[in-house]
């Protein structure tokens, strides 16, 4: 194990692994890794044909602790300089100043703070265990707080995965990692937590249509109940839907439900999604209160089915509702309706 509890990297016999591999491997975007082999010197000892970079172990090595230094706070040209140091057995101002270390050196011109100091802000590694390669990736992007990186392997893993084994594999193993460190760290890394949501809810917004709903497909109409404002899950499930070609309206946190009951009148829909994330805020009384909604004329009078979904409704499902045990399973209950 390495010293962030990632299993042993196996570079492949041919040289080392490509841009890409490693990119996704540390979490750093693979334009950040070119940049600091062009500005830096922190590359490849080698490519193939003399222009591909492949990265071996050692190459790796020095990028793991690249990642570590500027997690801690270094600033990149600082922390190639260290990086460089330990490889060359040369002292950091042995190497001189970096070429393009001006962006980096901050505009103020006054002295950093202690190294020791800047280090002791930074959060340490999240636990995501044996997940996916790709979740280490983007964990290590979110403890750096590094957005470009958090973007383009979100985009990539849509794209190799698809919704919703993008949700169910890779995010939702980051995001529970996340949430189980600040719960114990106090707000140390609420920041976190904050850029990578921001990220993935974003990331979510661009999943484009499958192809236009049908004509009579059901409406499923999507809200947090009450006093809930965790609403990734359900983004996870709107964008699922939309590139199905289902139609949805998904709004969102914290819904009160004298507007849960106007929007169940005025749209319609086949069926109504709660999300509680907590038992505090899962009510069967809400449930109760929008089975009871009708629209239409007498005679021809609609109603939706109610379905529950989240932690908060383990162990008490309500009445007549359906609970959705998941991303997958909702996407086929409500394909049905």
């Amino acid at each position: 194990m390495d010293p962030t509890g990632d299993l042993l990297l196996e570079v492949p016999a041919d040289g080392g692994l490509t841009t890409g591999a490693v990119a996704r491997l540390l979490g750093v975007a693979p334009t950040t890794l070119r940049s600091w082999d062009r500005r830096y010197g922190i590359g490849p000892a080698a490519r193939q044909d003399g222009r591909h970079r492949r990265w071996t172990g050692s190459d790796i090595a020095a990028l793991r602790h690249m990642c570590a230094l500027t997690s801690a706070g270094l600033p990149p040209a600082e922390a190639a300089r260290t990086v460089l140091a330990g490889t060359s057995g040369a002292g950091p101002s042995d190497t001189g100043p970096s070429r393009a270390e001006g962006p980096d050196a901050g505009a103020s011109g006054a002295p950093d703070a202690p190294r020791s100091a800047r280090a002791s802000r930074a959060p340490g590694p999240l636990p995501v265990g044996r997940a996916r390669q790709e979740c280490r990736g983007l964990a290590r992007a979110a403890v750096r707080l590094d957005a470009p990186a958090l973007d383009e392997l979100l985009t990539a893993v849509l794209d190799r995965y698809g919704l919703p084994a993008a949700w169910d594999e890779v995010m939702m193993p980051v995001l529970h990692a996340v949430g189980r460190k600040w719960e114990t760290a106090g707000e140390r890394y609420i920041e976190v937590e904050h850029l990578f949501s921001w990220h993935v809810s974003g990331a979510l917004r661009g999943v484009t249509p499958g192809r236009t709903p049908a004509p009579g497909a059901g409406l499923a109409l999507l809200a947090c109940v009450p006093g809930e404002t965790h609403t990734l899950a359900l983004e996870a499930l709107a964008a699922t839907l939309v590139q199905q070609g289902l139609p949805v309206r998904m709004f969102g946190a914290a819904v009160p439900a004298r507007a849960l009951e106007d929007a169940v009148r005025r749209t319609g829909p086949a069926a109504v999604v709660l999300w509680a994330q907590s038992r505090r805020t899962a009510s069967p009384a809400l449930v109760a209160r929008l089975d009871a909604v009708e629209w239409g004329v007498r005679g021809a009078r609609g109603r939706p089915v109610i379905c529950v979904a989240g932690p908060g409704w383990a162990g008490r499902q309500p009445p007549g509702a359906r609970h959705l045990s998941g991303l997958s399973d909702a996407v086929d209950t409500l394909a049905t309706l």
